[in-house]
């Protein structure tokens, strides 16, 4: 089944793709909860449409997604955590502590955008992945210390 995302789906696609699902996927899911519609003919028209008069405004966009991954590469984030005796945290970094920390810088990230691929398990240095753009993709270094 052929469907127009339109939103952003991890794992699926991004907005404005065309891609393939299985029916019951898409019947069910996307299509009722609004995230897709049915790839027809004359949505097909739509699309390219929209996408036609958009290009502008995506080069605009792709061009601040890349000012702030440079920025964001430039940045080394401080995480509080508590630190047992034997140097493993309580709890783990969250996805949304290294959100809160970026708004303390004054950049506005949401956590759905933010991957930590390697377990926090101690203090030290650890990176993040972002998502900035369908294109730019980049780290932001985070430090966890004791509280």
């Amino acid at each position: 089944m052929d469907i127009i995302l339109k939103t952003d789906i991890k794992g699926l696609g991004y907005k404005n793709d065309l891609v393939t699902v299985k029916p019951g996927y898409g019947r069910n899911y996307l299509i009722p909860q609004g995230f897709a519609v049915l790839a027809t003919s004359s949505n097909k028209k739509i699309l390219a449409e929209n996408i036609k008069q958009a290009a502008h405004k995506a080069e605009k966009i792709k061009t601040e997604a890349e000012n702030l991954a440079t920025k964001l590469e430039t940045i080394t984030l401080e995480i509080k955590a508590k630190i047992g005796d034997s140097g493993k945290i309580f709890g783990k970094v969250t996805t949304l502590q290294i959100s809160d920390a970026l708004a303390t810088h004054g950049i506005d990230i949401d956590r759905k955008k933010i991957a930590i691929s390697v377990p926090v398990e101690g203090a030290g240095e650890f990176s993040a992945d972002v998502d900035l753009h369908r294109e730019v993709k980049t780290q932001v270094k985070f430090v966890v210390v004791g509280e």
